[in-house]
């Protein structure tokens, strides 16, 4: 397909095509086109609101403003709340957090599994 087509596609689909898809070369744009429709916008196994949510969260923990944007105004426009795209936000913040600190340390990565794996059990145990 040309670019043409494919930027004909996209203003279908979105009423105008983003400068981020008039960029893109002639070589790769239908790819691209294809691989965000098929990723980003179609249904998979995470509903999309859930992958919009983790959208965000990545794009705060990567600093990136368009992809906050993006992710936010798609989670948004697939349902999500303020509080569930604030509570994405949150929990992205902590596992970051906790990523730093237990990296940082350099604890022990085969006795922080089992550690894991025994609190795992430990919880499923609980709710037999």
């Amino acid at each position: 397909m040309k670019k043409e087509e494919v930027l004909k596609e996209i203003e279908q689909t979105f009423g105008v095509v983003p400068s981020m898809f008039k960029a893109l070369p002639e070589s790769t744009i239908e790819l691209e086109w294809n691989l965000m429709k098929r990723v980003q916008m179609e249904e998979g196994p995470i509903p999309n609101k859930y992958r919009e949510l983790i959208g965000v969260a990545i794009a705060a923990i990567s600093k990136c403003r368009y992809c906050s944007y993006f992710h936010t105004e798609m989670a948004k426009l697939n349902g999500a709340t303020e509080a569930e795209i604030e509570d994405a936000i949150h929990f992205a913040k902590s596992s970051a957090g906790w990523s730093t600190y237990i990296n940082g340390l350099q604890l022990n990565f085969d006795e922080f599994k089992a550690e894991i794996d025994m609190a795992c059990e430990h919880v499923r145990a609980l709710n037999v």
